[in-house]
């Protein structure tokens, strides 16, 4: 499906095209991790076609997903790619929901920067969320009770954590649950003994990034596929784009929007010159 997703969004740069203009309103909706992407797209757009009103709110990937289906929103912004059953939903009540991966992402594990750690592998990680290892001893660190923070299951990222990180093994009952990508860096950060995952564009000095397996989460790793937990991040519209909805999109996968990316601190899908 990723590989489906990143063609699409490859050929669509190329193949969108339409007169038709039905509304000069957009509404985005979904992925917090998606969100400063959307945003600064949305200010980019606006400032080159005045008469474009964009609305973009958070609430995470589920939400957005639910909305595309329920027919509330323009776009779906989410950190994961559709599920099956959302699909046969969207279906059902007459929209099939069309992905374009605009974005890639490296989610990062994170910790107060005091924190000694520096590298996890998987197992430890997965260790960690499942409540097997509890102290920061066990894997270097001090001799601290680990505070886990985890997200909502509303979260793509959460979707992506269980799937490469947890895979069938449950979080631990005693994590602490954060509903945002931003809720989860100032969480982390206020906390010494404390371990979370965000996307990369959330990274700041307030928190220090872990390596995963001895590999750095960058631009570069998350595009050549060396780092292990690198996604995609899609927009997802009602059916083909037509009129203002699909100018956006033809702007956010164009150079000017792609650079949009990069300055948000998320990774373009190609390299830009």
């Amino acid at each position: 499906m990723k590989k489906f997703a990143a063609v699409l969004a490859a050929c669509a740069v190329f193949s969108i095209s339409s007169a038709a203009f039905a509304s000069n309103t957009i509404v985005m909706n979904g992925s917090t991790t998606v969100l400063p992407i959307a945003q600064a797209a949305a200010e980019k757009f606006m400032a080159a076609n005045s008469d474009v009103k964009i609305s973009v709110s958070g609430g995470g990937s589920g939400n957005g997903i639910k909305a595309i289906i329920d027919g509330t929103t323009d776009i779906a912004n989410s950190s994961r790619f559709i599920k099956t059953d959302e699909v046969k939903a969207a279906v059902e009540k007459g929209t099939y929901p069309v992905p374009f991966a605009v974005a890639m992402d490296a989610l990062l594990p994170i910790v107060h920067p005091n924190n000694p750690v520096s590298d996890l592998s998987i197992d430890q990680l997965r260790d960690i969320y499942a409540g097997k290892i509890t102290n920061w001893k066990d894997v270097g660190g001090e001799d601290n009770a680990i505070a886990v923070v985890g997200r909502d299951t509303s979260s793509g990222t959460y979707e992506t954590w269980q799937e490469i990180i947890m895979k069938k093994e449950r979080v631990s009952q005693r994590a602490l649950v954060v509903a945002s990508s931003g809720a989860m860096l100032t969480t982390v950060a206020k906390n010494k003994y404390a371990i979370g995952y965000d996307g990369i564009g959330y990274i700041n000095n307030t928190v220090k990034p872990l390596m995963v397996g001895g590999k750095k989460g960058s631009a570069e790793t998350a595009l050549d596929g060396s780092y292990p937990i690198a996604r995609f991040l899609y927009m997802f519209t009602k059916g083909w784009p037509t009129g203002q909805i699909m100018k956006f999109i033809n702007f956010v996968l164009s150079d000017a929007g792609q650079k949009v990316v990069a300055e948000t601190g998320f990774v373009p899908l190609r390299v830009l010159k």
